[in-house]
């Protein structure tokens, strides 16, 4: 479902290059309007307490309160996760903290927020639980591409949903918090429609939406979903981002530089000034801002890295589409609690992080032109994959930039790279971790050694990322980011 249609929520339409796409802007004036989009919703049930499980309880029974309709949080037995549920006000007496298939059970909304590997691993447990008539919520698509891949599908009698906020669990509460004060505050979100068994999913997917406080909401389809999402984390988002920071840091090293300068022109330069370019005033103001000389580094870098990074990210979506990725996912799980996995932070280069992190205030980095090009050249092809492969683009904007430059890179800027890969979920960090390295050979074997080789960069790569349509795509969707800076 990329189209949306509601007979209570507003829709507009936005034009960007696919065409015009309708998209739902949400605000806590609509929250009145929430309970009769839930109709024959008397309970909801958030299943799973980690980021995204304590934010969407929260923000769902704020949102609710007064209306009669009960959120309640479902936890497996034993769940270390119970003493935070009950510090929030979720209590086993009232009926919102109790077994997850319980909850389930006694639901009319379901929302599904436990892990990938869990729900892949305990799904028909959780069907088994459902009434007929019930509406299951996703937050991310993983779960439709296992079924499809394993030959399942869900129970009969039951809507599928989707709402996949474009941001970090925590943003997703603190915004929240800050939208009673800011207007617009508040994390996007994408909707899908997977199933509609009465008629009225769609009102409940955007009662969802607008009732975690999304600003706008975008249309998209859970197949669409799960493969941006697994391809970006894997890219743009992490796996690229970790690859492509550790080939600079070691060729900076490698030409002289201290260890604290070699982690400012690399990782500093892309999670500090280029992303914050970016998020300001788009990709093309990266190069545009370059004096001249810096400008023909840029080219370079870029026309040397585009090709490499573009052919691993169609591998990486060619993995995720065959079920390979999903696959992988679910078999490391089952073997994470007798091996897990050890951290990336032990390389070199993290070592710098804290001295460079202590200077900032003594610092005003520049654009490293080097390290922006090919920082561009990753992004840029995945935009260009995704594009290519049929996404809607507003999904390809948020997947590729806005949730890179205004979510995990700020993120990463505040604690690392290598923290970020370290403590995120288990379906991204088995992704950075298998992806990076391959990003990190690619630049180190083809991107670096064609840089340094002889002749001019192909400047039709350059003349590429220059009429690129995402900076039309960019330039109409950026006004639509909260007012706010996402909190890391």
């Amino acid at each position: 479902m990329a189209a949306l249609t509601s007979q209570l929520f507003p829709v507009q339409t936005v034009d960007l290059p696919g065409g015009a796409e309708p998209i739902v802007p949400g605000g806590r004036h609509l929250f009145p309007l929430l309970p009769a989009a839930l109709d024959g919703v008397r309970k909801i049930g958030v299943l799973g307490w980690g980021p995204q499980g304590r934010a969407q309880a929260l923000n769902l029974r704020d949102s609710l309160q007064g209306s009669g309709i009960q959120v309640a949080v479902g936890l497996r037995a034993g769940s270390a996760s119970a003493d935070a549920a009950r510090s929030e006000g979720f209590r086993t007496e009232d009926g919102t903290l109790g077994d997850w298939l319980a909850v389930a059970a006694s639901s009319d909304l379901v929302i599904a927020l436990v892990s990938d590997a869990a729900l892949a691993a305990h799904h028909q447990e959780l069907f088994a639980a459902l009434r007929p008539g019930t509406t299951l919520g996703l937050s991310h698509g993983f779960l439709v591409g296992h079924l499809s891949q394993t030959g399942g599908d869900f129970p009969a009698g039951i809507s599928v949903v989707a709402v996949c906020p474009k941001g970090m669990g925590d943003s997703v509460r603190r915004l929240y918090l800050q939208g009673a004060h800011i207007n617009g505050a508040g994390i996007n979100s994408s909707v899908a429609v997977h199933r509609d068994h009465d008629g009225r999913a769609v009102e409940r997917a955007l009662a969802w939406s607008i009732g975690l406080g999304s600003p706008y909401t975008f249309g998209t389809t859970l197949d669409s979903e799960y493969r941006s999402d697994i391809v970006g984390e894997r890219a743009v988002l992490l796996g690229a981002v970790h690859g492509l920071v550790e080939s600079l840091y070691q060729r900076f090293r490698l030409a002289g530089d201290d260890p604290q300068t070699a982690y400012e022109r690399s990782c500093e330069n892309v999670t500090g000034p280029i992303a914050r370019t970016i998020s300001a005033d788009g990709p093309a103001a990266v190069r545009d801002r370059l004096d001249p000389a810096g400008q023909d580094v840029f080219d370079r870098a870029y026309a040397a890295t585009y090709q490499p990074a573009f052919d691993v990210i169609a591998e990486i979506y060619d993995e995720v589409d065959s079920g390979n990725e999903l696959r992988s996912v679910v078999l490391a799980a089952q073997r994470l609690a007798s091996r897990p996995m050890a951290p990336i932070s032990g390389s070199p280069m993290w070592a710098a992080g804290p001295a460079v992190r202590a200077r900032r205030a003594e610092r005003d980095l520049a654009v490293e032109p080097f390290t922006a090009g090919a920082f561009l050249a990753v992004l840029t092809a995945q935009v260009d994959l995704l594009a290519e492969r049929g996404h809607p683009w507003s999904e390809v904007i948020n997947e590729s930039v806005i949730e890179a430059v205004d979510s995990l890179l700020p993120y990463m800027h505040a604690r690392d790279v290598a923290y970020m890969v370290d403590n995120c979920s288990v379906t991204a960090r088995l992704g950075a971790r298998k992806w990076g390295p391959r990003f990190q050979a690619a630049c180190e074997q083809l991107a670096f050694p064609a840089f340094d080789g002889p002749g001019d960069p192909d400047h039709r790569l350059v003349d590429a990322f220059r009429k690129n349509p995402m900076h039309e795509a960019l330039a109409t969707l950026a006004p639509l980011r909260p007012p706010v800076d996402i909190s890391v």
